[in-house]
């Protein structure tokens, strides 16, 4: 059986995995999530909160793990999986892209949204004094739930929290020899309006992976289609 270590996006905490957590442990695996440096119930304050505070979290628990594990990545937790994979490629069995950032080494966060063109307005402001991202409320849904149930979005809303900036403008360095030789899968979203399809597939044919999976979902298959998503990340070879 597989260990899946499951890392959270921008906004969120390890509470998003909760639906696919049990489906997972229910076919055996071991599962890991956590709260990244500032996320969830984790203290850090948001504003001194780096991209280095994330990878360093996650190689230590990489770093207590006997075995290698499945890391896996939603959105901006992309940008964390890639960086820590330079850092820690034995302890990575497959890296997998859930709707995420798959940077280009030397590449920002912020530069792949910045050529990301979407009809739909920004969903995202910068705080007062210039440390963090709010989420303009009433564009939450669409962004992020669209295919979601209203009790799910409802419970989300309320524990989304302030975003860090600074991993958003931080570039990863990787290089072929580390993060490029660690397998690399890619869970399309087609219905996504967080990071356009578009979007999803220009990064995944920059950096190759070895697999696409397509979903016909919304930005958090893990609430609009817990079990399908379980599934794939069951079925991963």
């Amino acid at each position: 059986m597989s260990t899946y270590l499951l890392v959270h996006g921008a906004w969120h905490g390890e509470w998003c995995w909760e639906k696919v957590v049990p489906l997972l442990q229910g076919a055996g695996h071991q599962v890991l999530t956590l709260d990244l440096p500032g996320h969830g119930k984790d203290k850090t304050a948001s504003s001194k909160v780096t991209l280095e505070d994330y990878t360093d979290r996650l190689c230590s628990i990489l770093d207590d793990e006997s075995e290698q594990v499945i890391l896996v990545g939603h959105s901006m937790g992309g940008i964390a999986i890639t960086q820590t994979a330079e850092y820690r490629p034995e302890k990575i069995q497959l890296l997998v892209y859930l709707c995420a950032f798959l940077p280009a080494n030397e590449q920002t966060l912020l530069q792949i949204l910045e050529n990301d063109k979407k009809d739909s307005p920004p969903t995202v402001i910068i705080n007062e004094d210039n440390t963090c991202l709010k989420l303009k409320d009433h564009l939450i849904k669409d962004a992020f739930y669209g295919e979601c149930s209203e009790s799910d979005i409802f419970e989300a809303k309320e524990k989304l929290c302030l975003q860090p900036l600074l991993p958003f403008i931080t570039p990863v360095h990787v290089t072929e020899d580390n993060f490029g030789g660690v397998p690399r899968i890619y869970i399309e979203t087609l219905k996504d309006n967080a990071i356009s399809i578009r979007c999803q597939r220009e990064m995944y044919t920059k950096t190759t992976c070895n697999q696409i999976i397509t979903m016909d979902t919304d930005h958090s298959p893990f609430f609009s289609q817990p079990e399908i998503l379980s599934a794939h990340l069951r079925n991963l070879r």
